[in-house]
């Protein structure tokens, strides 16, 4: 175990609540039956499953009906993306796909694929230096032939949040479908589906202390929506597969915490990123924030810094004890400089020297000041 570390990359993940892994064991060795099995196994299984999406639904503000359980946040993406144009072009002819230039590659890959194999129009709304959408440029390029738009609610790599609710409203207008990826946004955002006003929205557990392998996609009632993964009849025909049912239950409690936590939570880590942020800029020569300032997830830092190697700069910190990522965790490692620091307009010798920091319940302010003193020489030691 890393017990000298700090670990600063809970947007990457985040450690199993102990609440979470004791609402789990249970249904390891006990109650281990399969949902879809008739006897009294499969009976206290189901009973379990169907326990853990009420909790879902309660939390989402929407009936357990709605709720789909899949793998990860990527596979309700996945779902969302192609089994909502795929059904919109069966039914009504629609080939038109809307989406941000900063969507989660689960989003952007997926939305590319459709364009690339299946013909879809695909077309990128424009956002502002923070990585913003502005509701009314959806509205502007909104067509009769929009199957979906979709526009993260908070970005993962520079914690920017849209206004998911005011756009949500600006399609339900035209009557076009809308999907937003929360799995960034859940650990900290309200998630009431009716307020947001969405279609879709995608959760993954081991974004708010859940375990990893675990998903959901909320679909509202009278969505079109084909399955992606076709089988058995699990999930009311949208998602086939043996429930995992110990990681389900794990999510819906995981969720449940986050909801009654975030206040107390955010309470944590809000200062801790503040001071982090302020100090940073102050002390770290051409250091800039990225994303907006203030409409940001609460625990979430990200700069970038002029002439700095980001990987190097990862490499450094790690060998100080200090574990932190360039942005996405799916990115890390990638010598290009991201999608998302490119579309905010930056130049590609700032977007190479990204660093996010990202906070969480384990983080303490002596992490930050201990961070604070090693962050410029790594800066000075990473630059070309």
């Amino acid at each position: 175990m890393l017990t000298k570390n700090i670990y600063l990359d809970y947007a990457a993940t985040t450690p199993l609540d102990e609440r979470v892994l004791q609402a789990m064991l249970p249904l390891f060795s006990e109650n281990f039956g399969n949902t879809s099995s008739v006897h009294q196994y499969g009976q206290l299984a189901d009973a379990a499953l169907e326990e853990s999406r009420e909790r879902m639904a309660q939390g989402l503000n929407c009936s357990p009906a709605e709720v789909i359980f899949t793998s990860c946040g990527s596979e309700s993406d996945n779902l969302a993306l192609r089994g909502v144009t795929l059904a919109a072009r069966q039914q009504v002819g629609a080939d038109h796909i809307l989406i941000s230039p900063v969507e989660h590659h689960a989003v952007t890959r997926t939305a590319q694929q459709l364009a690339r194999i299946q013909g879809f129009q695909l077309e990128y709304l424009p956002v502002d230096e923070h990585g913003r959408v502005d509701p009314q440029e959806v509205k502007r390029r909104l067509n009769p032939q929009t199957a979906l738009v979709s526009v993260v609610y908070a970005n993962n790599e520079i914690g920017t949040i849209n206004s998911i609710g005011e756009i949500g409203a600006v399609c339900r207008a035209q009557g076009v479908p809308f999907h937003t990826d929360a799995v960034q946004a859940a650990a900290y955002l309200p998630v009431d589906v009716q307020a947001l006003k969405v279609d879709l929205l995608s959760l993954g557990a081991h974004k708010f202390y859940g375990p990893k392998g675990i998903g959901a996609l909320y679909v509202r009632k009278g969505t079109p929506i084909l399955p992606v993964l076709t089988g058995g009849s699990q999930e009311f025909g949208l998602r086939a597969g043996t429930h995992n049912t110990p990681y389900i239950a794990g999510m819906a409690e995981a969720f449940r915490l986050a909801q009654v936590e975030r206040a107390s939570r955010t309470g944590h880590v809000q200062p801790l990123r503040d001071r982090l942020v302020g100090q940073a800029l102050e002390e770290v020569s051409q250091a800039r924030l990225t994303g907006h300032p203030s409409l940001r997830l609460p625990n979430h830092a990200s700069f970038v810094f002029q002439g700095v190697d980001g990987n190097a700069l990862l490499r450094y910190l790690d060998v100080q004890g200090f574990a932190c990522s360039s942005g996405s965790a799916c990115k890390t490692g990638d010598p290009e400089p991201s999608d998302v620091l490119l579309a905010l307009g930056l130049p590609r010798e700032w977007a190479s020297g990204s660093l996010r920091v990202t906070l969480g319940t384990g983080t303490l302010p002596e992490h930050i000041t201990k961070f604070l003193e090693v962050l410029p020489e790594a800066v000075q030691k990473s630059r070309a």
